[in-house]
């Protein structure tokens, strides 16, 4: 198959992607006009329909981080949504039940589903929406069990606006979760810069994350010498961890790297970047400098890491 021929169906495979997403309305801010986000929302559901839900092997089979899970259940009971029983065989493990709220909310759900797709269908002819269903079931054969690359996210090179992103979410989710101030999101912005404006794509690379049509992670590699690369700005939305995307941009860095000749690839994080900080870890990279600094409005301790390649 000529490499135009395969490009052009990978290009209609994400568009068809960002289409139906849209269509369904995930990507609005509460999935189904609810305060819900779409995981939220996927763990309700299956909550309810499940005789018994323990906490591990829901973990599983939505492919979701444990801790990260855990975090979200915690919200939901917070919440009243949910409540955690001790199971009588096994007290290390909690069965998980919906309160009278979470099986309100659950339904609630499951009725604005129904609603926005009896909708959508309601606008085709009879013989049409029998062609979308048997579209669906060709796609749920061809994509389902077997398929051999099977993450939910794809992986691109950066396009004009994603720097936006980048600035954008680093500014807001470091402010969210560490309290750092704008002065770190004034940084980002110039290193983004920065690459733009010296941009050498022989030897330096920027990888944007999609799921569903949407950017949920960015990383690059940047030189810094002949034998040196530097990583940087390695992010993974929220909604996306969990899922290793965090460890596949660092080995697409590393893989890079040695691909382009460099001897050493470095970079610079902080001690309170646990999740980052073991990433770096698993992949070999080995700390070599430790500098206390204040900076964002908060008092931190610099680290750098080496990766021999």
């Amino acid at each position: 198959m000529p490499a135009s021929d395969f490009e052009n169906r990978v290009a209609a495979v994400r568009r068809f992607n960002r289409f139906f997403t849209r269509r369904l309305g995930v990507l609005r801010e509460g999935l189904l006009h609810t305060p819900y986000s779409l995981t939220e929302s996927r763990i309700l559901y299956e909550i309810a329909n499940r005789d018994q839900v323990i906490a591990a092997e829901l973990a599983k089979d939505l492919g979701l981080d444990p801790g990260y899970l855990s975090r979200i259940l915690d919200r939901l009971e917070q919440k009243g949504l949910i409540r955690k029983e001790q199971v009588p065989s096994d007290g290390r493990q909690r069965l998980l039940r919906l309160t009278p709220d979470g099986e309100a909310a659950a339904s609630l759900l499951d009725q604005r589903s129904r609603e926005e797709i009896g909708e959508m269908l309601g606008n085709l002819s009879e013989q049409d929406q029998n062609r979308l269903i048997q579209a669906m079931n060709t796609i749920e054969q061809l994509l389902g069990e077997g398929l051999k690359y099977s993450e939910p996210y794809v992986l691109r090179q950066h396009e004009p606006g994603d720097m936006g992103w980048i600035v954008h979410m680093h500014g807001r989710l470091y402010a969210e979760e560490y309290g750092w101030d704008e002065r770190f999101e004034a940084l980002v912005a110039q290193v983004c810069s920065d690459f733009i404006n010296r941009y050498n794509p022989e030897r330096e690379r920027c990888w944007i994350a999609e799921m569903d049509g949407q950017i949920v992670g960015s990383v690059m590699v940047v030189q810094e010498s002949d034998e040196t690369a530097k990583l940087r700005l390695l992010l993974v939305d929220p909604r996306a961890r969990g899922l290793g995307l965090g460890k596949r941009l660092v080995d697409e860095c590393i893989r890079f790297a040695r691909r382009k000749g460099y001897k050493k690839l470095v970079l610079w994080t902080n001690h309170v970047l646990v999740q980052a900080r073991n990433i770096y870890q698993k992949a070999g990279f080995v700390l070599v400098k430790q500098e206390p600094h204040r900076s964002f409005g908060s008092e931190l301790i610099g680290e750098t890491w080496e990766l021999t390649l």
